[in-house]
């Protein structure tokens, strides 16, 4: 179905308030993140005593899993192995990268196996929701679970890791409040292994200038390109639509041409002013002009609705 460019549409990305989020989701932490020193590591995990539950998310190929010693929790990730050794290693290495990481705000790895055509890799599991399809119009919670996000992605620029595949249903929210970047590192990983395809929910987050190399020529920025997402993403949930307006309903091109060709996408006139720059910070079409994510967690909007140690009820 087809609609006049420019107006408001949504993609099948569109929101639509569910239920069991309502449900699941009680609160969000409005402090900093914790710079404790992480935990000493748990004793390595046996391939053999991971036990598959059920499959989760929606990419068809990660699993809850039960480790039967401790009946702890996993979420095991499959990807099968390239026909080159090289790129294997590559994917290795990567995925070592990954399992360095410790935040908070950033879901763990914890391992990594290589069994019959297959690397697996064990990840922290969440026992709650993503942020896809959920309506947040109030800015004081919208701050606090931004607060929360910017943290893990301030932690992860600081180590020179590039998320390049931030989007709603990669914010996930754990039944204690905490959010958690999910699928760091997983989009090289995908274009290494060719399971990466370029449907429209894909390439819907992606900066301007990663998309149309052409017309910005090398101004590509990871770290900026992770910002575009985070404010486009932030914009979608605050409104409750997608934000860029897109001529046909599900339409590669169509989406790449509201991305690249669209006017400056801006916060509506009824929010706050702080919540208008904000947003205008992470959403400029010079990758250069764009704030980093540390710039982000001191901007007004975050800092006026998160100081002190209180907690804000939230609900969708």
């Amino acid at each position: 179905m087809s609609t006049r460019f420019g107006q408001k549409h949504q993609l099948t990305i569109q929101i639509q308030p569910r239920q069991e989020k309502q449900q699941l989701i009680q609160e969000i932490a409005v402090t900093p993140a914790s710079n404790s020193t992480p935990a000493a590591l748990s004793p390595p995990v046996n391939f053999s005593d991971l036990q598959r539950i059920s499959r989760i998310g929606t990419d068809g190929n990660i699993y809850k899993v039960l480790h039967r010693p401790t009946g702890d929790l996993y979420a095991l990730r499959v990807f099968h192995q390239h026909s080159d050794d090289s790129v294997n290693r590559s994917i290795k290495r990567q995925i070592e990268l990954l399992h360095d990481v410790d935040h908070p705000n950033v879901v763990k790895c914890h391992g990594l196996f290589d069994r019959d055509g297959e690397l697996h890799v064990l990840l922290e599991h969440v026992d709650g929701v993503s942020i896809e399809s959920v309506h947040m119009p109030d800015e004081a919670y919208l701050a606090g679970l931004a607060r929360q996000v910017l943290s893990g992605l301030s932690y992860l620029h600081g180590r020179k890791l590039v998320h390049r595949d931030l989007k709603p249903s990669n914010i996930l929210i754990s039944s204690k409040g905490e959010a958690k970047i999910a699928d760091t590192g997983f989009s090289s990983i995908k274009s290494m292994t060719h399971t990466q395809t370029m449907v429209p929910s894909t390439i819907a987050y992606m900066s301007p200038e990663r998309i149309n190399t052409e017309a910005y020529g090398s101004l590509y920025n990871g770290y900026a390109g992770d910002v575009w997402s985070f404010g486009l993403s932030y914009l979608e949930i605050f409104t409750g639509s997608f934000p860029l307006a897109v001529a046909v309903e599900d339409d590669w091109a169509s989406l790449v041409s509201a991305i690249c060709e669209s006017e400056v996408t801006e916060a509506p006139l009824s929010a706050s002013p702080e919540f208008r720059v904000f947003i205008g910070g992470c959403l400029s079409r010079d990758p250069a002009k764009r704030w980093t994510a540390d710039q982000l967690l001191n901007h007004p909007f975050i800092l006026d609705h998160t100081s002190g140690n209180k907690r804000s009820p939230i609900s969708f």
